[in-house]
Formats: structure tokens, sequence, C-alpha cells
């Protein structure tokens, strides 16, 4: 397996591995850019078929963490790690084990909460190295930045509504959520109190139980992107929309808290030309690594509703580049992006 032929690899500064036999610990760590400073993501567990996947999924989320961290306007770059398992299985050896690994990288990368990981997790891994955040009980969330997330892509969704639809509010819209785990779940509550009628799926039943509680209609699955709606919003895992799920999307527009919801870039031309509206994913859930930067450096006094609030602005500007250069939104989110890190150099 080589990562310079890996069709992901981006320049990438450092991607290192480590295994811990004691532990059942198979992890990679990625850094993609630090040129606006140490690199910040989450880690993330997940049972990947193959090492393969693993190392093309931590590539491509770290890369997402320098668009979405220079978009944000923080003075961080982008990395994730990934750890290669079930995190039912996960002791707590196993995250101590991971945070010898993050620290031993001395500060190029900064971990935090992710998909399959927890601020229990986190607070293990703060056991063994102080280069993770999202473990500050004394914080709104007690840690966790999942409802900064699902908030800075509320604020977004109203925009590209505006842009999509015409309309100014999301009451009477239908959207349906694909995953109710931390995100989604919040996501679903704010849709719910502002008038949307959400339908939505989750393999997981206590998930998917919450959401009904909330009012959401909860469908299989496996019908969920083929029924009619006005957004799609994917709030689980990545690379959900490709050359087979796109001809099957009944919405106006997507736009939701999952990374790398394109499985290639390329998909975003699938979905224009069916006139589906894509909100770029790292340009709209950043609210998360807000909010976690502001609990890792307290003292630079980062506005974090400020920040969220403005997420939304954000996405109005990649909206206007795009249609002034007339490139898709994803391109033009990208063309900002790099314009703040070139700026920095």
């Amino acid at each position: 397996m080589s990562i310079f032929n890996n069709d992901n690899f981006d320049s990438h500064e450092l991607v290192t591995f480590h295994e811990d036999s004691a532990t059942g610990l198979k992890a990679v760590i990625a850094v993609h850019d630090s040129t606006l400073g140490p690199a910040m993501g989450g880690c993330r567990m997940y049972p990947y078929a193959t090492e393969l996947d693993a190392v093309t999924d931590v590539l491509r989320l770290s890369q997402g963490m320098t668009y979405k961290n220079s978009l944000a306007g923080l003075p961080i770059g982008g990395g994730k790690a990934v750890i290669i398992g079930n995190p039912k299985q996960a002791t707590p050896e196993l995250w101590k084990a991971m945070g010898r690994f993050v620290h031993r990288l001395n500060g190029q990368y900064i971990t935090a909460e992710d998909s399959g990981t927890s601020v229990a997790a986190m607070k293990l891994i703060a056991s063994q190295t102080p280069f993770v955040t999202g473990v500050c009980d004394d914080q709104a969330h007690a840690g966790d930045p999942s409802p900064s997330t699902a908030l800075g892509v509320f604020n977004s969704m109203k925009v590209a509504v505006q842009q999509r639809f015409d309309q100014q509010h999301l009451s009477g819209l239908v959207v349906g959520i694909q995953g109710f785990g931390n995100v989604g779940r919040h996501l679903c509550r704010l849709l719910i109190e502002s008038g949307v009628e959400v339908i939505g799926a989750d393999p997981n039943e206590d998930n998917a139980d919450q959401a009904r509680a909330m009012g959401a209609k909860v469908v299989d699955p496996a019908m969920l992107m083929s029924l009619d709606m006005d957004v799609f919003a994917p709030c689980a895992m990545g690379a959900v929309l490709n050359a087979n799920s796109v001809p099957n999307l009944k919405a106006g527009l997507v736009c939701g808290a999952a990374n790398n919801q394109l499985a290639t870039p390329g998909v975003e031309e699938l979905l224009a030309a069916r006139d589906i509206l894509y909100a770029p994913d790292f340009a709209i859930n950043s609210g998360g690594i807000i909010d976690a930067f502001s609990q890792y450096a307290p003292d630079a006094k980062i506005d974090v509703a400020g920040k969220i609030s403005a997420i939304g602005a954000t996405l109005t500007e990649v909206y206007e580049l795009a249609n002034e250069q007339n490139i898709l939104a994803g391109a033009a989110a990208i063309k900002l992006a790099k314009r703040r890190i070139e700026e920095a150099k």
C-alpha cells in the first residue's frame, strides 16, 4: 500500500501509523496542512473493511479539516485520526494508548471527539496528553461539540434554502435527515421547532426512537434518499452521494453535517445536472471545531456564538463566488479556503 499513489494524497505533511498489540489499537493520524497553526481535527473509530479504506478516509478527512478550519477563521491547520475497530469494543486502555500516540507528535496534531468516540474517550486520551480538546465539564455542552455543529448547519440551511428555493424561512419544508446520532438529533430538534417536517433514518434503533419522540417520521434507511423531500441532510458517514445514489435522490438541496458527503468531487456535477444545489460540508459543519478550539485555547477568547452565526455568511460568500465565476459551490469553497492559507504564508 503506497500513500503517495493514493488518489486522496494531497501533499499531506504527515501520515503516521501506530499499532499497539497490548490494547489492539490500530490507528492512523494525518496532518494535511499546518500553515495556519497546529493541526486540529477529530478522532474517528470505525470498523473499516481494509487498512486502505482507513487511510483513504483519514487523508480525505484531514484535507477537509484544512479547508473547514480556514473558512471558519480559526488559527489551526487540518488533521484527523482514525482508529480501525468497533467502538463498542474499545477499552479504557485502548483510549490511553491512543493518547500516547497523539502525544508522540508533540502538538503537531490536536485530537477531538468524532464519530465512534465520546467525551469519555477524550478524557481517557487526556490522561496521557494535553493535545486533546472536548473534555471540559464547565463548558456549555460538557465537552460535546455536537450542538454547535448542528446549529451551524441549521443556520447554513436557511442560506441555502434562500439560494435554491428563494424562500426566507424553513417552515413547511420537508427535510430528510440521514443519521440521528449526536449531530443529527440536535439538527432534528432545531428543524422541528422551526416548523419543518422531518423524515429520516438511522439503523441504530435507540437513535431512531429518540427522533420519533421529537416528532420525526422514521423510515427504512434504504428508502430515505428515494423519498420526496426538499432538503437532504446527510448526518452520518461520508461518501453517501455517488454515481449510484444521486440519480435516485428526490431533493432540491443537499445540506447536512456529515464530512465528505461526495464520494468524489465529480459527484457535485451529477447533482448540478439534476438541479440539486450542494452546500459544501466543510463550509457549514464547522460549529463543532469552533467550539472545540475555544475549549482548547480559552485564552484566545474565541466568540463561539459569533463565529457559528457567521457560518451562514461564509456560505453566502461561497455561492456568490460560484455565481461570479460560473463554478460549482464546492470549488468556490475550496478557493476561499486556499486564499486564506496563501495569505498566511
